[in-house]
């Protein structure tokens, strides 16, 4: 194996081999760095991630949470970890979900989760601010090719929620979740909205009232 000396340009995607990538991926120079490879490509996202971006991180994560309790479905919870099919696809997405059947599949000890022994997260969300065009389109293909089964875009300065289900190795547009039945993607945009006037504490107290007027499945 040759160890790669040049530095790779970062928040663009480059042609590397798997074990070029590997390799990127154990560069303590990029430590720092999220890491996504798709079929002959390397993306290093080495963009520093400020407040906006942390505050709706946190409430994605809230939202589903509080829906997830009040429905009583399970769920297992899953921040900035990585999911890799070897020789193919490797994703860190800023967070992701294992929903139903799947959320006591991964045993507590496992670092990085292998697609090929485990599935893939059913629900995985990307808070875009600086990458939003990656994330619609290389990144959408990337989850696509792991079999994730829905995909979600937070768009930070525009307040909004793109939303995709996944099936078959393609996806469409969705207004509610196909994962988490009955959640309307429209109540998540709201309360990210919401949060740019007011403190997650109350926006909590929101979507409680909110997800109570949602029936049971």
């Amino acid at each position: 194996m040759t160890t790669i000396k040049i530095k790779f340009p970062t928040e663009t995607w480059v042609n590397a081999t798997w074990d070029e990538y590997l390799q990127l991926y154990q560069n303590t120079s990029y430590e720092k760095a999220k890491f996504y490879y798709n079929n002959g490509r390397v993306r290093i996202e080495m963009t520093p991630l400020g407040n906006p971006h942390s505050r709706d991180h946190a409430i994605v994560i809230v939202a589903v949470n509080l829906f997830a309790s009040l429905k009583g479905i399970d769920l297992d919870v899953h921040d900035n970890c990585t999911y890799r099919k070897t020789g193919f696809q490797d994703a860190q997405p800023d967070v992701s979900f294992y929903i139903g059947e799947n959320a006591e599949i991964i045993p507590w000890e496992t670092s990085i989760i292998s697609v090929d022994q485990y599935p893939a997260p059913d629900l995985v969300i990307e808070v875009a601010s600086s990458s939003l065009a990656d994330d619609k389109g290389e990144k959408r293909l990337l989850y696509e090719d792991l079999g994730v089964r829905e995909y979600w875009i937070i768009d930070v300065n525009n307040v909004d929620v793109i939303a995709f289900a996944i099936a078959n190795g393609g996806s469409r547009r969705i207004n509610e979740s196909q994962v988490l039945p009955n959640l309307s993607i429209s109540v998540i945009t709201e309360a990210l909205r919401l949060s740019r006037q007011m403190n997650h504490g109350k926006v909590g107290v929101w979507l409680l009232e909110k997800f109570k007027q949602i029936p049971p499945l």
